[in-house]
C-alpha cells in the first residue's frame, strides 16, 4: 500500500461521475483531478502530471482504447486503469494489449479503483465472492458475441453470419447493456 498520495487524473465524459469518484479519491488522501474529454485531460494533465489514470473506454467522440497509447506516451510512469459500462473479455484484452494496467466494469466505487490501481490492499474491503460459481448463461453468451465480433474487426454483419444469427438480432443484443451475473 502507498503511503504518499498518489495523482489520479480521472478521464471519463460522464462529468457528474468524474467529479464524484475525484471527490471520492480525495476524501481516502489521494490527489485527484477530474477530466470530461482527451483534450481536457492532456491539458490539465500537463500542470497535474498524473501517477495513476482512470480512464473510461467511451468518452462521447474519443475512444478510451485509441487513447491509451498516446496518455501513455505522455506519462510513461503512470498506471492506467480502464473503467467502462461496455464491459467485455475482447475490450479487457485489447486494453491490457495497449498498456492499461487494470481494467473494472462500472458501476465501481472508489474503494474498487483505489484496488485495482495498487493504491490499497487486496484483501481490504474486498467483497466476499464465490470463485467457484460459474458465469451466467447469458454472460457467457455476451462474451462470445464481443469475442467474435473483435475477431469480425467490428463488422457486425461479418459477426452475425459467422454466430448464424440474423444481423437486426445482432444489432439489438449489441444495442443492450452486458449483463451483469
Amino acid at each position: 500500500m502507498s503511503t504518499s498520495a498518489a495523482r489520479i487524473l480521472v478521464i471519463d465524459d460522464d462529468a457528474v461521475f468524474a467529479d464524484v469518484l475525484a471527490r471520492s479519491l480525495q476524501r481516502r488522501g489521494q490527489v485527484a483531478l477530474a477530466a470530461n474529454s482527451l483534450a481536457g485531460a492532456l491539458a490539465g494533465g500537463a500542470e497535474f502530471g498524473p501517477t495513476h489514470i482512470v480512464l473510461d473506454l467511451k468518452l462521447g467522440a474519443d475512444d478510451g482504447l485509441l487513447a491509451l497509447p498516446e496518455l501513455l506516451a505522455r506519462w510513461p510512469q503512470a498506471r492506467v486503469l480502464l473503467l467502462t459500462g461496455y464491459a467485455s473479455i475482447a475490450t479487457a484484452v485489447a486494453a491490457i494489449k495497449r498498456g492499461a494496467h487494470d481494467y473494472l466494469a462500472k458501476p465501481a466505487d472508489a474503494a474498487q479503483v483505489l484496488r485495482a490501481l495498487g493504491l490499497a490492499d487486496a484483501d481490504a474491503g474486498a467483497e466476499a465472492t464465490a470463485p467457484d460459481r460459474p458465469l451466467a448463461w447469458n454472460r457467457v453468451a455476451w462474451e462470445h458475441i464481443q469475442r467474435v465480433l473483435q475477431e469480425q474487426g467490428g463488422n457486425v454483419a461479418a459477426t452475425a453470419r459467422a454466430l448464424g444469427m440474423h444481423r437486426r438480432t445482432l444489432q439489438r443484443i449489441l444495442r443492450k447493456h452486458a449483463p451483469t451475473a
